[in-house]
């Protein structure tokens, strides 16, 4: 990292990842470059997890290449009058992998409809019916950049 005085600790980048609103995941496609994609996270064991389509680009692209980036930002705030965004990000290089246990890949659902949706749990069974269409994913992180910048005055 080239700011060094930004710079933070991995646990301080978990923190981000628990607490920011959606992380963007980035995915190989097949002639190398990107494909980026909004996805809502939940964090256990050291793993981050996500849902989508078990069919897709998103699903081809991690298939192929279990390579991946997902970046998280949190307390984002403009500070127009000094020309500068104070916030704090994560940024999180690892490795995808499908998860294909049903018990699992039901914990996991239930772990981000808790997280995003904890009002409307009771909502939660009637959407299993679509488990079959459903793929859950862990990253395995290799690598955990965060950083803060922090507003000036």
């Amino acid at each position: 990292m080239r700011r060094k005085d930004r710079e933070m600790t991995e646990e301080f980048g978990w923190q981000v990842l628990d607490q920011c609103r959606y992380g963007v995941l980035a995915t190989v496609e097949e002639d190398g470059s990107p494909y980026c994609m909004p996805v809502n996270i939940v964090c256990g064991n050291g793993r981050i997890f996500f849902h989508c389509a078990r069919e897709g680009r998103r699903t081809q692209n991690l298939r192929r290449d279990p390579r991946v980036c997902l970046t998280a930002a949190d307390e984002v705030q403009v500070c127009p009058e000094a020309l500068t965004t104070a916030y704090k990000s994560v940024v999180v290089r690892g490795l995808a992998q499908e998860v294909t246990g049903e018990e699992e890949k039901k914990t996991i659902l239930e772990l981000l409809c808790r997280r995003y949706a904890p009002d409307h749990m009771h909502l939660f069974e009637r959407e299993m019916a679509a488990l079959p269409v459903t793929a859950v994913w862990e990253i395995r992180p290799l690598e955990i950049t965060a950083k803060q910048n922090k507003r000036r005055p």
